[in-house]
């Protein structure tokens, strides 16, 4: 009995369950801070430093909502222009909070990401490393037990988790650039079983593969489709969609873009994404309209994110229909 009720307290989040597995925390909006998806894009920013935050709030209109925070910050430690090699390091906070248990996760974890020109065009490949710390946890007051003189070996796990990261950039002209990005993560798949039986649950790898591109089709538009796709466990999500971005003004003393764009998640929501790129600052907002089998219950009402990152030190010294390399 124990076993079962610890198996759907760990994959409530996924609106089912396997008594082996539980999962990470995910985000529609993938490029607002894209180390959250793949380590090895840290220090990709025009910058000397980075910051961001994301909030997610899911099916309310179900049940208690799930909630998501997570925080980054990245500093470039050293950058070559002349060989396009260069430096970064990172860290990331999340916490998240779901359902009537209050079941929650936390995690922190650092981020070295080392990058390297190809010496051909602009081309950069670059490999990062992660190393963090987790806890998990719920409110085991508000269990009913069917046997009430069951009980649970521990209602926290503390746990250690490190993932590895891989990423590459190529400008083929001033107004088309692509990135591709490969990376996994709790690669140690780590012990976060509250029964007291060894390997009852363990925390998955995830793997998670990812593509961007753009085309400026005129000094003042660009189009940015994109695909992503995250595996753990028997669990698979592809997305996929484009953007579209307006350069109104494209100087250091006036920068000002906006971007609009629909992304799809597959077999499970569809997604608005809106973002405003002022000088520094990215504001963005997606909203998920859930096509789920859920969605008799939610209404298709999915969940709503919001998003804020501010670069130190952009240089923003873009030319009109240009792409310059987003890190030198």
């Amino acid at each position: 009995m124990l076993a079962i009720c610890a198996s759907i307290i760990f994959n409530f989040h996924f609106s089912t369950f396997n008594s082996a597995t539980a999962q990470d925390q995910h985000f529609s909006m993938l490029d607002l801070d894209p180390m959250l998806f793949n380590p090895a894009y840290s220090g990709f920013f025009d910058g000397t430093a980075r910051f961001g935050i994301i909030y997610r709030n899911q099916w309310a209109s179900v049940s208690t909502p799930f909630q998501t925070l997570s925080a980054t910050a990245e500093v470039a430690l050293l950058r070559d222009r002349r060989t396009m090699n260069g430096l970064s390091a990172g860290l990331w906070l999340t916490a998240d909070r779901e359902g009537t248990l209050n079941y929650g996760t936390s995690a922190a974890s650092a981020i070295v990401s080392w990058f390297k020109g190809l010496g051909v065009g602009n081309n950069i490949i670059s490999l990062a490393a992660e190393a963090g710390i987790g806890q998990t946890g719920f409110e085991e007051e508000n269990i009913i037990m069917d046997d009430g003189t069951e009980s649970f070996a521990r209602t926290r796990a503390v746990y250690p988790t490190f993932g590895a990261g891989a990423a590459w950039y190529c400008q083929m002209s001033d107004v088309f650039y692509t990135k591709l990005g490969l990376s996994v993560r709790n690669i140690n798949e780590p012990d976060i079983s509250y029964t007291g039986l060894s390997n009852d649950s363990r925390l998955s790898r995830r793997y998670n593969i990812y593509s961007r591109a753009e085309w400026r089709v005129s000094p003042e538009w660009g189009v940015l489709p994109v695909i992503g796709y995250q595996r753990q466990e028997g669990f698979n999500e592809m997305v996929y969609g484009c953007d579209v971005r307006w350069y109104v003004h494209e100087s250091p003393r006036d920068y000002l873009v906006f971007g609009a764009g629909l992304m799809g998640r597959h077999g499970d929501a569809m997604a608005v994404n809106l973002a405003v790129l002022w000088h520094e600052w990215t504001f963005a907002f997606s909203y998920d309209a859930n096509l789920s089998k859920l969605a008799e219950a939610s209404h298709t009402i999915g969940a709503f994110e919001v998003g804020v990152v501010y670069m130190v030190g952009s240089k923003k010294d873009k030319r009109v229909q240009s792409l310059p390399c987003p890190i030198f």
